[in-house]
């Protein structure tokens, strides 16, 4: 089962979304954007919520645009679930089902035996969200579309049910759209990314190339990459290209790069920290020396800003608590800054 849409454009006032082409297979494409950037434009486009001003959408060869929404087998989960109050979990999800017998399997497998015959206002976020998946699977859609269905809920109950819609989409054959403010649940749930940004689609790829490859500084920045500077190539051998941040000096793999301003991304995972007398002057890594300048305890992990030569360069890293307590961090503590070559990324100054 493949979606594919080929310079699907829409206006709204002064917003422009498209023009975008995309090809979505029986996978999970995770849509992520700031807000107004276009997400739940696409969705209500594909869904046939809105209708395109031009372009087409093919869901397995057939035509969508113009197709009335009973029609179009494409099924929408909403944030907040959208269930019928006075019905119970087993009829919201009967109400939707095209065969009876299905209902009793979308239970078992999305864990709701215990609460078919309860209604909507006596479920937990968690469960109504669960129902309102049921039912949307229920209409055995050929493409399944979710608009930030874990945004609203707890961090516990948004974690399991994380994990049970992994499961879940392993098990799916057709083409999920699942949008997203939550960089964590993208990376964790797609299978790849498609960053929106002004109504226009600004990289697609899998999470690990999106995250480490970013294709412009709007791109990286929203990532997480925080470490984002100007550089400039000052040599490009055949192994791979010097570049200068301020007073640093930083060898990369990139063998071909067509400009000598860059922009130069390292993503804070790719950094570790050691002491001074612990680093390995054979290690094939690009080893910085710096004093902590802040520190911040994020929970499972701390993130740390290290001052590097002087001040030439705050490069920003996330350390798990062992580690942070075994060096005893602190404001002012020295260290030694290593960035493996192949973690550096240069985009040419013009994207």
């Amino acid at each position: 089962m493949t979606l594919e849409l080929s310079r699907l454009r829409k206006s709204y006032g002064q917003f422009d979304f498209g023009p975008v082409d995309l090809t979505v297979d029986d996978e999970v494409l995770a849509v992520l954007g700031p807000s107004g950037s276009g997400k739940t434009t696409l969705l209500s486009l594909v869904a046939g919520i809105a209708v395109p001003d031009a372009g087409s959408m093919r869901l397995d060869g057939r035509e969508l645009v113009g197709l009335p929404l009973e029609d179009r087998r494409v099924g929408m989960v909403f944030q907040e679930g959208a269930l019928f109050p006075h019905m119970t979990a087993r009829e919201n999800i009967e109400y939707a089902a095209r065969d009876g017998d299905r209902v009793g399997s979308l239970a078992t497998l999305l864990e709701l035996d215990g609460v078919l015959e309860r209604k909507p206002a006596t479920l937990s976020g968690g469960e109504r969200q669960r129902v309102a998946l049921a039912r949307t699977l229920a209409t055995d859609p050929d493409a399944l579309l979710l608009d930030e269905p874990l945004s609203s809920l707890d961090a516990p109950i948004r974690k399991r049910l994380r994990d049970e819609l992994y499961r879940l989409f392993e098990s799916l054959d057709i083409p999920v759209l699942y949008v997203t403010h939550d960089q964590r649940t993208a990376t964790a749930l797609g299978d790849r990314l498609a960053i929106v940004r002004d109504g226009g689609i600004e990289q697609v790829g899998p999470p690990s190339t999106v995250i480490t490859r970013p294709t412009s500084r709007f791109v990286a920045r929203f990532t997480g990459t925080e470490n984002v500077f100007d550089g400039t190539v000052t040599d490009r051998p055949s192994t791979g290209a010097t570049v200068s941040v301020g007073d640093v000096r930083l060898q990369t793999t990139v063998s071909d790069v067509p400009a000598s301003a860059v922009t130069v991304c390292i993503h804070p995972s790719r950094i570790t920290v050691e002491a001074p007398d612990e680093a390995d002057e054979n290690r094939p890594a690009n080893a910085v020396t710096g004093t902590v300048a802040r520190w911040l305890n994020e929970g499972s992990e701390y993130r740390i800003d290290v001052e590097c030569d002087a001040g030439s360069i705050t490069l920003t890293t996330n350390v798990r608590p062992p580690t942070f307590e075994r060096l005893a961090l602190a404001n002012g503590t020295e260290l030694s800054v290593l960035i493996p070559r192949e973690s550096i990324h240069l985009i040419p100054e013009h994207e």
